[in-house]
């Protein structure tokens, strides 16, 4: 386990995570706030933005991604190649593509994109684009606490490489269903990935979402070990 200070990391619904570092900048996982229903209103807005992580192209991860980067100017945006270019096409500055396995440096962090098993298309004017492939980030600090954001996915036993490589302390995962794991499979991902504690995300912002942070815990009680499950609701933070 880490002993370095850690960011703070507030939900802000969905699966839009901000991430207040120990240095005082913001990144943003996941731009979405504006449309989000489940985003507090008084949250919405920024002092400042330094970066921001894009995992896939779905409107519901990128929705507000092209205005919050015209607004607050961050120092640098990440996503894949193929979504990095429509950013551009859409007045985006500083945009940095990666593709899966690659790491970069970003705010001080070595921000490596890991396998996601979902759909990545760009919703623009009525027509589907393709959007390249969706991901995950490990975010590691400089003095060695690690985080990963799974973005939208499937379980795969992969998840396993992403422990033995990473390790890291605190992984947020999708729990909704439908269109991720539920909470039956975000469990088995859970023991995967080894982290000592969870935070659920993409649940419950639309009805269709149907799995529970509590559905988690009961899924992980089933399989034992001793993984705690942080359930923010939508503006709390840890």
């Amino acid at each position: 386990m880490s002993h370095q200070e850690r960011p703070k990391f507030t939900y802000l619904g969905h699966s839009t995570i901000r991430c207040d570092m120990p240095d005082g900048r913001v990144l943003l996982i996941d731009p979405w706030v504006q449309g989000n229903p489940a985003c507090p209103d008084e949250l919405e807005e920024f002092e400042r933005i330094d970066a921001m992580l894009v995992t896939h192209a779905h409107f519901d991860h990128i929705g507000d991604a092209v205005e919050l980067a015209q607004r607050y100017k961050p120092q640098i945006v990440v996503a894949n190649f193929e979504t990095c270019h429509w950013l551009e096409s859409k007045g985006v500055e500083n945009t940095s593509a990666m593709n899966i396995g690659g790491a970069q440096e970003v705010l001080g962090c070595r921000v490596t994109m890991v396998r996601a098993d979902h759909s990545c298309g760009i919703l623009d004017d009525g027509q589907i684009l393709y959007g390249g492939t969706a991901s995950g980030y490990v975010v590691s600090l400089g003095g060695g606490y690690t985080f990963y954001h799974a973005g939208d996915t499937g379980l795969f036993s992969d998840m396993q490489l992403i422990a033995e490589m990473y390790r890291p302390e605190l992984a947020f995962v999708p729990i909704g269903d439908l269109f991720t794991m539920g909470p039956e499979a975000a469990a088995r991902a859970c023991r995967f990935l080894e982290a000592r504690r969870v935070i659920p995300i993409h649940w419950q912002t639309f009805p269709v979402l149907t799995g529970t942070p509590a559905d988690l815990e009961a899924a992980l009680a089933e399989l034992g070990g001793r993984i705690e499950v942080i359930a923010l609701e939508p503006g709390q933070s840890f």
